[in-house]
């Protein structure tokens, strides 16, 4: 072939993942658990959730079972690429006693091998675009962060059938990928269009031997993508927000917010860029030797910002605002754009439905200063 774009036929899908395999790789795609989307080893295509559609709203995610024969007609789950990533507890280093009773630091050194993950959608992409930003892009590489990134191959799926919280649109980050991944798959009703993005990637589609794309299937794929931009009925405000959410820091609808935020921290658990965590040591019984742990926090918790003798935000009036003003506002200062991707998940697990769609352009278009 002489293109990046191919098809591949909806029977041959495991042929993908057996070729992944292949190569060495750890296969990781979405399985259906406990009633949700979620990311698991898979070894065969048949562990994939075929036929099944996802119904979202605020506070509500329920997965229903079709007929139809489509694995990705779901929006997305409550996890994202970033537990693959920055992982939700990992040792970073132990201290032991040697035979003289010196204490001895030595560096975790996990083993990591390398993994390709079926499923990606573009607002994940995206959130995982600001995790390196994050993690990577500075004079101190997070070297876990770094160890896993490196060994990730990433096969996209561009979302049709997008979730009534969704707002991918309006963030610019879906519903097509377009940046991020290796391979990109549009599922059309007998099989996917197939575009690579990467050389490894147009070496899986030249592997597989792949046919051309032809015109109607690509008018389709075009067609389902166009469809799934139009049906979203969510957005925030565009650009930068930090001069309108700051100069908002006492409007009233923080108290409005706060009096039905539980501060449970499940929008922050879900979201695909929050990176909040704690580090705390962690002793064997016998006291001759210890574990230094990073585990996620959320700036919801009481202990978050805690410093001697104070606690900076007691209430959970100024803890919503700190999560919602840096998300939406002063990540343009540290990363050039916001923190906000527009995948609905912080909407749907919300146990009290908190729209933080609704609750921006309350603070920031009213006018109140």
């Amino acid at each position: 072939m002489n293109t990046d774009i191919a098809f591949l036929p909806r029977e041959r899908l495991q042929d993908l993942l057996t070729s992944l395999q292949g190569e060495g790789f750890r296969c990781v795609g979405p399985v259906e658990k406990d009633g949700a989307i979620v990311f698991s080893d898979i070894s065969s295509i048949n562990e994939l959730p075929v036929g099944v559609t996802d119904r979202q709203s605020p506070g509500h995610y329920r997965l229903n079972h079709t007929e139809d024969k489509r694995y990705f007609a779901w929006a997305n789950g409550p996890q994202a690429l970033k537990p693959m990533l920055f992982r939700s507890r990992e040792l970073l280093w132990t201290c032991e006693k040697d035979e003289t009773g010196k204490l001895v630091f030595k560096v975790a050194e996990p083993e990591i091998e390398p993994k390709a993950v079926i499923g990606v959608r573009s607002c994940d992409l995206a959130a995982l675009h600001l995790q390196d930003k994050h993690f990577l892009q500075s004079d101190y590489k997070d070297p876990y962060y770094l160890a896993r990134r490196q060994k990730l191959f990433l096969v996209a799926v561009n979302c049709t059938h997008p979730a009534s919280t969704c707002f991918c649109a309006s963030t610019g980050d879906g519903p097509r990928a377009s940046y991020g991944f290796d391979l990109a798959l549009t599922e059309l009703s007998d099989g996917f269009i197939v575009e690579a993005h990467s050389d490894p990637g147009m070496e899986q589609i030249q592997k597989l031997a792949l046919e051309d794309a032809d015109t109607d299937q690509i008018i389709e794929a075009e067609e389902l993508l166009h469809n799934a931009k139009a049906v979203q009925t969510r957005e925030i405000p565009g650009g930068n927000l930090y001069e309108q959410l700051f100069s908002r820091l006492e409007h009233p609808q923080w108290d409005d917010v706060a009096s039905r935020c539980l501060a449970c921290g499940n929008c922050t658990a879900v979201c695909p860029t929050c990176f909040c965590h704690n580090q705390h040591d962690v002793p064997d019984l016998n006291g001759d030797s210890s574990g230094h742990y990073r585990e996620w926090d959320s700036c919801f918790s009481v202990e978050h910002s805690y410093i001697h003798g104070l606690q900076v935000r007691d209430d959970i009036r100024s803890r919503y605002r700190q999560w919602l003003t840096h998300k939406l506002g002063s990540w343009h200062l540290q990363y050039g754009r916001s923190g906000c991707v527009g995948c609905g998940r912080c909407i749907s697990w919300c146990p009290v439905g908190i729209d933080i769609t609704k609750e921006v352009v309350a603070v920031c278009e009213d006018g109140i200063l």
